[in-house]
């Protein structure tokens, strides 16, 4: 797949999905189509299917019932209402819609797999989910209903029910709209589904993967992010850098670890604050863990992220359906729409997100508690007593580390047999890239909590000025939130440095002081 950054547009087919395409169409709405050689792929594998369409032999999805009633012969002249039904019965979501970026992102995923060639789709077919993702039309999904194997059914049902003007859809300005209303007005005719299209069309991992991309990229951000907000805190608190010097992080040879702490090293060259404190009459032997093993803790999210990224990449270079057309034209069921290995690094990534913002908190605890803050105010307080300062910041963080913790705990370990036993052990990926949504949200407002407190820390060092780094998120925060002072109306501060952090400006803030931009994750070679 390639993309366009100056047009945003994405050409499927010419080479495997990639992080950015996901995130190019999912979040900033890039448009699709599909390449002449996955037109070729499709039709070529759509020829096998036609040829079995009228065989005596059962053939699963083309002749067959599914799941548990695999053994049910379909008469020809019931195979098209066989997929039909399929669809409608299978979009059984139930709860809340699901973010439409998640949905965009589980569309393009299914794509993709369809341009393999491998799932025996009709061309049209493919035509009209790339119509339906092109002209911004997102299907309602609901939050509950996949098991994560066959990968997932229910949410991708609820697409394919959206292909036949079936179902509820969400226009481009995201107005609520009937499906056929919505696609009639777009000019995009609604499918007629023949042998194979609706199974092809929901038996996938896309939904999952979809989230674990997202995720992935977000993380890489805010894994930059608490690299900022530990070197500010370290400013804030008098600590020293000595500790991330390259030589002792070699002693560990961790690559997550030697990228952090040259991420902090970089944060924190030239700081007055730092270099404040560096003489013989310093009594400050060593700095807490929370800021003394700041690499180590980031830098271990960065290879569990790097090894999260190496299972996507195996993912995205997949075909998931069952059952498929092979290179040599055979149709074989196989089992690889379990989501099992994407369901273990969702919950993989849980526990480092987990880790970060706990360590993040405790840093702004430290900042907040005089008898620990080396000369800071209580609370960093305007005025003591008659001002709480950020004392209650601080219990907004510890409320969501321990949500953070709960949302760790895996889902990937549970199974619930379906289908009459028949789908014996399921994956629960798509509950597990559920939670990790809300724990990556946890981590961006734990981390804006620290970065606001230790700006206001910062400020109370003054004359004593930040890094040219650590400095320059200082200044483009207090662009959105003022300074130290009395008593404000918190929450509406805490939600405004969210948005700094989230939108990716703290990031770019610090790159903007620095000679090379901060260090990234990548998968794992």
């Amino acid at each position: 797949m390639t993309t366009s950054s100056t047009q945003l547009r994405v050409t499927v087919g010419q080479g495997p999905v990639t992080e950015a395409d996901v995130v190019a169409v999912a979040r900033h709405g890039a448009g699709v189509e599909l390449g002449a050689d996955a037109l070729a792929a499709i039709a070529a594998a759509r020829e096998v299917v036609d040829a079995l369409a009228h065989d005596v032999k059962p053939h699963y999805g083309v002749s067959t019932g599914f799941g548990a009633l695999a053994s049910v012969h379909i008469p020809n002249e019931q195979r098209v209402q066989l997929q039909r039904s399929l669809i409608r019965s299978h979009a059984a979501g139930s709860g809340p819609e699901v973010e439409r970026e998640v949905v965009r992102a589980l569309m393009l995923l299914r794509l993709s797999t369809l341009a393999t060639g491998r799932t025996g789709v009709r061309t049209e077919t493919a035509k009209t989910l790339c119509a339906l993702l092109d002209s911004g039309i997102t299907p309602v999904v609901r939050e509950y209903g996949s098991l994560g194997c066959s990968g997932d059914l229910a949410p991708l049902a609820h697409v394919a029910l959206s292909l036949l003007g079936e179902g509820e859809v969400r226009d481009a300005a995201g107005e609520l709209r009937p499906s056929a209303e919505a696609m009639r007005a777009a000019g995009i005719e609604p499918i007629h589904p023949a042998e194979k299209d609706g199974l092809a069309l929901i038996n996938g991992t896309d939904g999952m993967l979809g989230m674990l991309l997202l995720a992935c990229h977000d993380l890489d951000m805010l894994l930059r992010c608490a690299d900022i907000t530990a070197s500010m805190s370290v400013e804030a608190m008098l600590g020293t850098d000595r500790v991330f010097a390259a030589d002792l992080q070699a002693l560990r040879p961790q690559p997550g670890q030697a990228v952090a702490a040259a991420n902090m090293r970089a944060l924190l060259a030239d700081s007055p604050i730092v270099a404040s404190h560096v003489g013989p009459d310093c009594t400050y032997v060593q700095d807490a863990y929370s800021m003394r093993c700041a690499p180590q803790v980031a830098g271990a999210a960065r290879d569990t992220l790097a090894h999260a990224r190496t299972i996507a990449g195996y993912e995205l270079a997949s075909a998931v359906d069952n059952p498929v057309v092979t290179l040599d034209g055979r149709v074989e069921s196989n089992g690889n729409f379990h989501g099992a290995p994407v369901a273990y690094v969702l919950d993989f990534l849980a526990i480092p997100v987990a880790d970060v913002a706990s360590m993040s908190e405790r840093r702004t605890d430290r900042m907040l508690d005089v008898a620990r803050s080396r000369g800071l105010p209580p609370f960093l307080a305007h005025d003591a007593g008659v001002d709480s300062g950020h004392m209650i910041a601080q219990y907004t963080q510890a409320a969501i580390v321990s949500e953070l913790k709960r949302l760790a705990v895996p889902a990937s370990v549970d199974s619930i047999p379906s289908s009459a036993m028949q789908e014996d052990h399921v994956s629960m990926g798509w509950s597990a890239a559920r939670k990790l949504r809300l724990a990556i949200d946890g981590l961006t407002r734990v981390l804006a909590i620290e970065l606001l407190t230790a700006a206001r820390a910062i400020d109370l060092r003054a004359p004593l000025l930040p890094g040219p780094a650590t400095g320059a998120v200082v200044a483009a925060l207090r662009e959105r939130v003022a300074g130290p002072g009395q008593d404000r109306f918190l929450s509406q501060e805490v939600e405004a440095t969210v948005e700094f952090v989230r939108s990716g400006a703290a990031v770019d803030a610090a790159n903007s002081a620095l000679a090379q931009p901060l260090q990234s994750v990548s998968a794992e070679r």
